[in-house]
């Protein structure tokens, strides 16, 4: 898992309050992942996604493969001898590089791919966060939890409701009297968890 969800999901989230030493203090948990993955902004890092894809790692790979086909031409299809010997040294030093590439393209371009899906995520992740601080202040919660981070927990709120109110994000549709089920986005790596926390 990378830094990024590693700071915002696997972290507890605590919010201090001024009220946190007095009695009755509220705490809260929420799931930043299934917040995230309601959002209507997701849709169009998809779209985003794709359009990353197509436009730049298959150009680039294709790019790769034009130049190899070069390179290997001039030092199978012309007369050699008359290239120096340094200028046939880089060449066949580059074609070992593009090798490499080509035959790790499917790792390279993942690694790319998740840089890029965590670029376009994280301000949403951010927006995320300064929502769960305002609703903690407004609503007088001492502490909100990472639903994600914790096997056990005290008794709490689930603040997923009134953050999502808070960014004016529509819920779900609940099924058969079910809790709010936030679907699964496979790009942007956000899954539901549905595990409300245990209470000692």
């Amino acid at each position: 898992m990378n830094k990024f969800k590693i700071f915002f999901l696997a972290a507890i989230i605590t919010i201090g309050a001024s009220s946190a030493q007095a009695q009755g203090q509220k705490s809260g948990y929420i799931s930043v992942q299934d917040m995230v993955s309601i959002m209507p902004e997701v849709g169009k890092i998809d779209t985003l996604l794709q359009k990353f894809q197509t436009d730049s790692l298959n150009t680039e790979f294709a790019s790769l493969i034009q130049e190899y086909n070069y390179k290997d031409s001039i030092l199978t299809k012309t007369d050699t001898t008359k290239i120096p010997a340094a200028v046939k040294r880089q060449l066949r030093q580059d074609l070992e590089s593009i090798a490499y590439q080509v035959q790790n393209w499917q790792q390279i371009s993942q690694n790319v791919m998740e840089n890029k899906k965590q670029q376009l995520v994280a301000p949403l992740y951010q927006r995320v966060m300064v929502a769960i601080n305002q609703v903690a202040k407004e609503n007088g919660y001492a502490f909100v939890y990472s639903q994600e981070a914790l096997l056990v927990a005290p008794p709490g709120d689930n603040l997923l409701p009134l953050v999502a109110k808070k960014l004016n994000v529509k819920l779900p549709t609940q099924n058969n009297g079910g809790a709010n089920q936030p679907r699964t986005n496979p790009n942007t790596g956000v899954k539901p968890t549905g595990t409300k926390p245990k209470s000692n």
